[in-house]
């Protein structure tokens, strides 16, 4: 009897599923979760041009960040219409960011296309090369060159640092401009950052190696004159003068004996 009961609940349970409605938005959605955008897109298009709301914000959605194979502000812009004109909440955000990005273009264009850097090497980080001559001869000019190469040398160490300490460049890029980018803008972005910042490394060490080459042609030349220098002081002969000799009986010159 039992067995019996079970039997007639699963058929039961089996007809009540089987009757229940499909829902197509969700069927959507679960495409859109595992990546599958081009069934997506076209189960969202079905739905949005049947006037579903929510459809039509998830395909401004993809156009606007490219999964609906390319980035479409155009396209992007009419589907949020839509979705907006019938309240959907995120589609009157997306619209208002889509009009911030045309009064902020430049600045988009600035991180995606044009930074180069520039405010990572101002300042404390300017690192002016240090004037470093063939050759010193005397102490005060060995002194001044000294001193102007650990200047540098701390300069040089804190710029290291300091490059070490923004990287990724990416977090330069304000937030209220970073919100308002494309996928591909972002993409380009990050790719032209980390570039820019290998360059910026490149530049300083390339820089680094002829100050060190010339440090140590200086550093050569001056010790070699210096050697021989006081070698030739130290040969030098010692120096005893002889007194004139003065008449018998007249006193002593002060100071002579």
């Amino acid at each position: 009897m039992k067995r019996l009961l079970l039997a007639a609940c699963l058929v039961a349970c089996s007809l009540a599923c089987s009757a229940a409605p499909a829902d197509p938005l969700a069927d959507a959605n679960a495409l859109f979760a595992s990546k599958a955008y081009p069934q997506a897109l076209a189960a969202y298009t079905k739905l949005a041009n049947a006037g579903n709301v929510e459809a039509q914000q998830q395909l401004g959605q993809m156009y606007w960040y490219g999964e609906a194979g390319a980035v479409d502000e155009a396209k992007a812009e009419a589907w949020f219409r839509k979705a907006a004109a019938k309240g959907n909440a995120v589609a009157i955000a997306s619209l208002e960011v889509m009009k911030q990005r045309t009064t902020r273009r430049a600045e988009i264009a600035h991180w995606v296309e044009h930074y180069q850097g520039e405010d990572l090497k101002t300042g404390q980080f300017d690192c002016k090369a240090p004037r470093i001559p063939a050759i010193s001869k005397q102490s005060e000019e060995i002194a001044r060159v000294s001193a102007a190469v650990t200047k540098w040398q701390d300069c040089y160490n804190g710029y290291v640092s300091h490059l070490n300490a923004a990287s990724p460049l990416t977090k330069r890029i304000p937030a209220d401009i970073a919100k308002l980018m494309n996928l591909a803008e972002t993409t380009r972005a990050n790719e032209r950052l980390a570039l820019v910042q290998e360059n910026l490394a490149e530049e300083a060490r390339v820089g680094a190696k002829l100050i060190l080459a010339d440090l140590a042609a200086w550093r050569s030349a001056t010790e070699a004159y210096v050697k021989e220098h006081n070698a030739i002081v130290a040969a030098s002969p010692s120096v005893k003068l002889y007194d004139f000799d003065r008449p018998i009986g007249a006193a002593p010159r002060p100071g002579a004996q």
